[in-house]
């Protein structure tokens, strides 16, 4: 048998989810490019990019689950993250080069809480300069890295929960670790440096882990090194079941919804909601407006 042949043989691996725990230094489409390997097909992608600096949870489909990704992004993240005062950067954090420096020894706790307090809730916040927005088409890391001052518009997060863990002095410097719960969209890099400039001293971004993606967390997280050894992948139906509201459905009812057919909404919530068979088979993800569900994403033949 020839070398083509054998691949295109290959039984391709399982639908479902890979949480990996990514280390510093490798990018999100490094880990992807990986796991292709590891798990032996190219229909591998992630939800919600991590910078490389950053390590943590990266939630990673495989085959059919890629099309859970984009729902999945959505949800809401947690950090925990070290936040240095003092010190401003080009990038808003530690890969970048300092552009600023004064002294935050005088910054107190009573302040340091305030400027907290500030950034927790709904808030405005303005992207990273060297950020993956679009600004005409370009990504704005592009655009900044070629000198070009990007003006970027400030648009809507959620911080809901922004705690200090510890506060370390070192002469006039400040180093604050924070755990941070945040919604989609939320930069923890500008966090840093909006909390530094409101106290005056600036600030940037040391360390980031991420400790969870909605309900993916930490220890459920693999490194790299024990998914080459065992590649484990979440089934879709449990990945979808942990993350989303889930309504059973009838044989009948099911096999409308996977032709495009429409049920009555039992108030799940817009969505998305994990559509499943009487045999746990999951069926689709779906949605619900103006008192009609009716599909997102279809999953079975």
């Amino acid at each position: 048998m020839s070398t083509s042949t054998a691949r295109a043989k290959r039984t391709p691996p399982p639908s479902g989810l890979i949480i990996v725990d990514k280390p510093a230094g490798w990018t999100s489409h490094d880990v992807v490019a990986k796991l292709r390997g590891i798990a032996g097909t190219r229909k591998v992608g992630h939800a919600g990019t991590l910078d490389p600096m950053a390590t943590g949870v990266l939630v990673v489909g495989v085959e059919k689950a890629t099309r859970l990704l984009g729902h999945l992004a959505l949800t809401e993240k947690g950090y925990d993250a070290t936040i240095r005062l003092g010190e401003s950067t080009n990038t808003d954090d530690a890969e970048g080069e300092t552009v600023a420096t004064a002294s935050a020894a005088g910054v107190d706790e009573a302040d340091l809480r305030k400027g907290v307090a500030a950034l927790t809730g709904p808030i405005m916040q303005t992207p990273p300069q060297v950020s993956a927005i679009k600004v005409n088409g370009e990504r704005a890391y592009k655009r900044a890295r070629a000198g070009e001052e990007v003006a970027l518009v400030a648009r809507p997060v959620t911080v809901s929960e922004f705690e200090i863990t510890a506060i370390r002095r070192h002469g006039d410097l400040v180093d604050v670790d924070a755990s941070v719960s945040c919604s989609s969209g939320t930069y923890i890099r500008a966090l840093a440096r909006d909390l530094g400039a409101a106290l005056g001293v600036g600030g940037h971004l040391t360390a980031l882990r991420r400790t969870r993606v909605g309900p993916y967390a930490l220890p459920a997280a693999r490194t790299l090194e024990r998914l080459a050894a065992e590649c484990v992948i979440l089934p879709m139906a449990d990945a979808v079941a942990a993350a989303f509201p889930r309504r059973d459905v009838t044989a009948e009812e099911a096999a409308s919804i996977a032709h495009g057919g429409r049920l009555p909404a039992l108030g799940l919530g817009q969505g998305p909601i994990g559509v499943f068979a009487p045999d746990g088979t999951l069926v689709a993800l779906a949605e619900e407006r103006g008192g009609i569900s009716r599909s997102l994403a279809v999953f079975v033949p």
